[in-house]
This record gives C-alpha cells, structure tokens and sequence, in this order.
C-alpha cells in the first residue's frame, strides 16, 4: 500500500490517499467505513485499477440499512443527512475542448454529413473530444457499427466524450418508465462499447395528472435506478437544465442532491437557465457538472437573446475547479462550416489553450 500512496501524493491527487474513497471523496456517502484501512473492500481494490469503483450501489447501501431506518423516524433530517455532495475535485481546473453533433443537426438528419466524417472535422479543427448524440445512429445500432465509431475516433486521436439521450423520467410506475429506462440503459450499453464516460439525460415536465412533487419523486427513483446500472459500468449520467422540473437552478440541485447515485450529476448547458441572473444560476450548479454543454447565446427572463460571454463562463466553471469537457452544442442560424471553426478558436482561447 505504501507505494500507491506515495504515487497518489506525488501526483497532486490528494496527499495520504489510501483508497479510492480518500481519491473520490463523494462515493464516502454510499459505503461503509468500517474496513480497516478506513475504506470498504470494494472501493479498496479500485487504487490497483481493479473494477472495484464499478461495483453496484446497492451493496453499499443494503449495509446502510441501519442507518436507513433511523433516518426513516426523522424526516425532517433526512435531506441533509442523504443528500449528495458536490464533486471535491483534486488539482487545478482543467477545461477540455469538445464538440456536440447536435451542432450540426440538420447536416445529419439530412445525410449530407455522417458520424464518421463529424469526428474527422473535429480532428480537423483541434478538438480533444466529440459528443455523439444518440439521434445521429443508425436506428438498428449493432456492435459492429459502434465499434467502427470507436475506431475511427481512436485512429483521429478524438476522444468521445459523450453522448446524450432523448428521455422522460417523470412517469410513475407503468409501461411508460419502463420504457424510458429501457432507452437510457440501452445507451449505457452503447456508451460502454464506444468508450464514452457520460450520457447527457433529461428529468423530465410533469405528467398530465400528477403535482409537481410526484413527478420529482418518481424522476429521483429513476436516476437512482439508471445511476446504479451506469455507475456497474463506469458511465456518469449527467441531468441537463432541460426546463421542465429542472428549470431554476435550485430545483436542479435538490433534484441531484436527492438523488443517492455517485454516477449522477448535472450536465450544465449554459444556454438553457432563461432565469433573472443566468451567470449566477451557472455558478451555483457548476460544482455539481460532469459534463458542460456552451451555446452561443443565452436569455435572461424578459431580456433579448445575448453572445455568451465565454471568458464569464471558463471563470465559473474555474472557479467550481471544474475539470472535464466542455462540448460546443451550436444552434445559431449561421452555417455551423463557417461558424463553428470561429466559437471553437474563441472557446481554446478563453480556455487558456485547451483542445490545442
């Protein structure tokens, strides 16, 4: 053990790490600590690079039982004593340029550009990763194909950073959720094939029929069941500001707060808070994001659309010391081949060089 100590210390993770819990701080909350080297047995063996982190939630927490009950007799502490951290990341803020398919959409949808050649442009254009949006696979997706993806993307040098999945997760109980949690797991199977880290998810508006707290309700019990298959495969969900039950910046955080997965966070997209203060909504999400989306514009309540301000937004997102990919998803009327190559060279600007 004192080796791997010494490696992590050396590194700048976190001096006196002795497990990956000492490494990842947030995970604490989902396990025991009754091992003796003060971390469970299955996060242990994750510092040798064994499979450890992947193991379900649900171990960890039928040995919480015990705490569970006695939470159950004070509900009023139970938000506080369950709710989920933000990320405690180590070392200083790194913002790595990627870029959504989604920016160019109508392209893709109307066959004049494929995944294929979207993954060369962002070769071409010093992108260090690419979000493939599930709306540009082929309808029967096979093994074969996203192994071809993978390739590809491999042999450009791109990373793929993600993709993102069109869900409802509001639905109660019922062929409907079933239905929705079919999608995302299956994404989760994909994501794991091609090597993506991270599937951009949606919460959800309220049902017809149901109150607002029902429909928060079932969304929590559903991204704790896709974050426990996910986190079994080493894929982070990340629950986008998409409107609906998540459009103020509070209910979005309680939503993920509440939510007892260490594989759930908040895909931040920076153009969808249309709030009094943006900027300030932002920041007080961004230490919960594992994954950030930039759009060109963004809109206060009652205000005019207006350019982001990219240096406003790599300061929060330092500031959270946030550390990951920041996936230009353009919407703008321009022609995203002339258009894109511009925000890319202004966002490795503002970002201090990333993705060069």
């Amino acid at each position: 053990m004192t080796h791997r100590v010494r490696w992590f210390s050396s590194a700048g993770i976190l001096p006196g790490a002795r497990c990956a819990l000492d490494v990842f701080p947030r995970f604490h909350q989902f396990s025991p600590m009754n091992h003796p080297t003060g971390c469970p047995r299955e996060l242990d063996s994750a510092v040798d690079g064994s499979i450890g982190l992947h193991h379900s939630r649900r171990r960890f927490l039928d040995r919480l039982a015990w705490g569970t009950s006695a939470v159950a007799m004070a509900p009023a502490l139970r938000g506080a004593l369950n709710a989920v951290e933000p990320f405690q990341r180590q070392g200083p803020p790194r913002l790595l340029l990627s870029l959504a398919a989604y920016s160019f959409r109508d392209q893709l949808q109307a066959g004049q550009l494929n995944l294929f050649q979207f993954l060369d442009f962002c070769a071409a254009h010093g992108c260090v990763g690419a979000e493939l949006t599930s709306y540009y696979f082929p309808k029967e997706v096979d093994v074969a194909f996203l192994l071809r993806v993978k390739a590809h993307a491999f042999l450009r040098g791109i990373v793929i950073s993600g993709t993102a999945v069109g869900n409802t997760f509001t639905h109660g109980p019922g062929a409907k959720r079933d239905e929705e949690m079919r999608l995302v797991k299956q994404w989760v199977d994909y994501a794991a094939i091609l090597g993506a880290p991270h599937i951009r998810v949606f919460a959800g508006s309220v049902p017809q029929g149901l109150k607002a707290d029902e429909a928060k309700r079932n969304c929590i019990a559903a991204l704790e069941e896709a974050g426990d298959y996910a986190g079994r495969k080493g894929i982070w969900l990340g629950v986008e500001n998409h409107g609906g039950i998540v459009a103020e910046a509070k209910d979005l955080v309680e939503m993920v707060r509440a939510t007892r997965s260490p594989w759930v966070g908040v895909n931040l997209d920076t153009g969808n808070f249309h709030t009094a203060d943006p900027y300030a909504d932002l920041a007080r999400v961004a230490p919960y994001a594992v994954n950030v989306q930039l759009k060109g514009e963004l809109r206060a309540r009652g205000g005019k659309a207006e350019r982001t301000d990219l240096s406003r937004v790599a300061r929060i997102l330092r500031d959270a010391r946030y550390q990951g990919f920041v996936a230009l998803e353009y919407e703008s009327r321009e022609d995203p081949f002339q258009a894109v190559p511009r925000w890319l060279a202004e966002m490795k600007t503002a970002f201090g060089g990333a993705g060069v």
